[in-house]
């Protein structure tokens, strides 16, 4: 991996300047839908964990089986299957509704238990002595697809996080497919959720994006593709969060883009209109870096009007607080986008 300087934070005084005191090194990847590698940044073949931007795909063994419409899920409940979400109400109500269809309840998640993402995100501290279930995990909408998956092919329900189960076998074979390489090729994981996890160059991250934002018009996975375009961007806030930043993309995007965060500083965005995909990843995992980096990437593809640029605003260089709330610095953007034109 050969990362560049992506982001710097600085630290001073307004009437002083900000000099520099930190260095985000990371790599970008923008490509077509037909897989040409249009723009980078770094090394665009850096081998990167997807983290939970796999999400999209790790639900189309489950979709491209019919599974949602077997079990009646609304749009809200695929978008789940997609989601990170924050533990909101509505989130908790959607993943209990996917369970009590399948005919199975929280006990089977595999996922572990972990404070809502919510918190976090809207700056409160978590209400104290509070027990979390395996639905407050940001992960229990995949995971009850996950479960949904199962149910559908008569497959064990207890060890489906173990790679050698049907389920996690199914993902990783049409996962290899879908980007073109090898399963042998793409090295496994674990993630925070238990569930297998795999690595790929960021190009081909950048790949699977552009054509998720293809939805119904990619060539070989083309119908299941557009449900999950048109549930992710139609409720981007079962996917996100309230004050989280894949609501906030996709709000901006009014339908045409589509985004998902992964651990460890990865962002993935499909742009429909425009045919591209983009992928980013913060080498030292900083999630505070990949959000300025996000929006400068959106900016130098020309992809941000005056409205989108009102609403993406808090993203660009987010100011460092001290403890007493004053501005003690930010966090800004320092690299270019350098013009390419290869296969991937």
């Amino acid at each position: 991996m050969h990362p560049v300087p992506l982001v710097a934070t600085s630290r001073g005084y307004p009437d002083t300047g900000y000099p520099v005191e930190n260095i985000h090194f990371g790599s970008i990847a923008v490509v077509d839908a037909a897989g040409r590698l249009l723009y980078s940044s770094g090394d665009p073949d850096a081998m990167v964990f997807t983290r939970s931007a796999l999400k999209p795909f790790q639900a189309l063994p489950f979709v491209l089986a019919d599974g949602p419409a077997r079990y009646g899920l609304t749009l809200d409940e695929l978008a789940l299957l997609c989601a990170s979400h924050s533990g909101e109400e509505k989130h908790l109500a959607g993943v209990e509704s996917i369970l009590g269809k399948i005919g199975l309840d929280e006990h089977q998640l595999e996922c572990g238990c972990a404070t809502p993402l919510y918190y976090d995100a809207v700056g409160l501290p978590p209400p104290a002595g509070r027990r979390w279930r395996s639905v407050h995990h940001n992960c229990s909408g995949k995971h009850s697809g996950f479960l949904a998956w199962c149910r559908l092919h008569g497959a064990p329900t207890q060890g489906y996080v173990d790679p050698r189960h049907p389920l996690q076998q199914a993902i990783r074979s049409t996962l290899a497919e879908a980007v073109q390489m090898g399963e042998d090729q793409l090295p496994l994981g674990v993630d925070g959720c238990s569930a297998p996890n795999y690595a790929m160059p960021l190009a081909r991250l950048a790949h699977l994006y552009a054509r998720l934002a293809q939805g119904g018009r990619d060539a070989r996975l083309g119908s299941a593709l557009g449900d999950l375009f048109d549930a992710m961007t139609q409720r981007p806030d079962m996917v996100s969060g309230e004050a989280r930043t894949d609501l906030a993309w996709m709000t901006a995007g009014q339908g045409d883009w589509v985004a998902k965060i992964g651990a460890d500083a990865v962002q993935a965005i499909g742009i429909r209109s425009a045919g591209l995909g983009i992928a980013i990843k913060v080498a030292d995992g900083a999630v505070r870096a990949l959000h300025p980096a996000t929006f400068s990437v959106l900016e130098q593809l020309g992809l941000l009007d005056a409205r989108r640029r009102e609403l993406l605003e808090p993203w660009r260089a987010p100011a460092i607080r001290n403890a007493r709330g004053n501005i003690a610095g930010e966090v800004r953007a320092v690299f270019t986008l350098k013009p390419e034109l290869s296969p991937i």
